[in-house]
This record gives structure tokens, sequence and C-alpha cells, in this order.
């Protein structure tokens, strides 16, 4: 045999056995990332209220799903209460948005689907800034973090008033007072304000602020 086909058969085999050890790793690379995505851990929405697209996941509080219950039994009824509906609203977004232990990571904002729609991407962004910023993420659930679980919200309707919002305007939008209790006092705000404007038939969350009003 020539030195020219020694030399070329060398190189097949060598191909190949490049080719082998490629085909080797990115089988376990494959492996290794199915396990891990089997691992992520997924929240289900086990109740959703029709013609309102308010959804419940399955990892929220009792406290929660107790006023997610009333929620729908209010919003179901032929003639909707809105003081009522009001009320509830800003008991469950300052609940959810509040309660950090459910959430998988920052970017998980609670109480975002009672925010005026235009207002959600700034609303998210200021969360994660704020409130948020120092929620690490537990997309495999081994977060060992510890983070405010609230137990009851309160809201006070003080007034209705005028409010200008973007292109438009609420003459009748609700102004709340609420307060927050936590399982255990972890220095996350417990007190502040929401205004809700009505959006079409829904109600909607268009501003908060840290201060109760008078």
């Amino acid at each position: 045999m020539s030195r020219k086909r020694k030399i070329k058969k060398g190189r097949v085999f060598t191909l190949l056995f490049l080719i082998i050890i490629v085909g080797v790793l990115l089988y376990f690379a494959y492996q290794k990332w199915n396990s891990n995505s089997k691992d992520i851990k997924k929240v289900k929405d086990i109740s959703t209220i029709k013609g309102y697209g308010y959804t419940l996941r399955e990892d929220a509080t009792d406290y929660y799903k107790g006023l997610f219950k009333k929620l729908s039994k209010v919003l179901s009824s032929d003639e909707v209460d809105m003081d009522k509906y009001a009320s509830l609203e800003c008991q469950m977004f300052v609940s959810d948005f509040f309660n950090l232990d459910n959430k998988l990571s920052k970017s998980d904002v609670g109480g975002t689907e009672f925010v005026y729609s235009p207002y959600k991407v700034d609303f998210s962004k200021y969360a994660m800034d704020s409130v948020y910023k120092s929620v690490l993420s537990n997309v495999y659930g081994n977060r060992k973090q510890k983070l405010p679980v609230v137990s009851e919200t309160t809201c006070e309707n003080v007034r209705n008033e005028s409010f200008k919002y973007g292109d438009g305007s609420d003459d009748n939008a609700y102004v709340f007072n609420f307060d927050v209790k936590y399982k255990e006092d972890m220095d996350y705000q417990s007190k502040g304000s929401l205004i809700i404007i009505h959006s079409d038939k829904k109600l909607e969350v268009a501003s908060m602020s840290e201060n109760k009003v008078n």
C-alpha cells in the first residue's frame, strides 16, 4: 500500500473518530437539557372568569382563592355590583402583587391582569426594579430564599373622582386606601393607595402609590 493511501485512510479514521466524539457529546448535552427541561416548574391556571380573562393560578394562597371565588360570583350576576367589583379587585391586586413567595422569578409580577392594559409593560418594569428586584429564580423549584406571604388585605373606598389617564378620563374613578398583612413581617410595603378606572365593562388599576390619600 502506498504512503498516499495510508495517509488518506488515516484521515478517514480521524474524521470518523471526530464525528463519533461530537455525536456522543451532543447526545449527552441533549440528555442533560431534556432532563433539566422536565425539572422546570410549571404553574397551571385552575380557573378562569369568562368574559373578563381573570385566571386563578394553582399556587395561589388560600386567601387569594377565596377572593377569586367571591369575584367570580359578583361578575356572574346579571347586574354586576361595580362597588363590590372594585373593592374585590383592589384586594386581589394588592394580595397578588405583594405576595412574592409563589412567584417564579422577578419577571413573574403579580396583579398585572388587573392593570390598565396600556400601562402593563411599564408597570412590570417598575415592579422588577423595585418590589421584585431581589426575587431569585425558582424555575427549578429549588429556591431557598424567604419571601413574603400575604395573609390579608383591606381596601377602603375613600371617594370617587375624575381621573385623567393617557388620552382618556374617567369621571367616576375609584380611589382606595389599602393595608397589607403578612404571615411574617419582612419590612415590605404594608399600605398605600390605588386608583381604579372603568374600561369598557372591566375595572382596571391605573395608578398605585406608597402613600394613603386623605
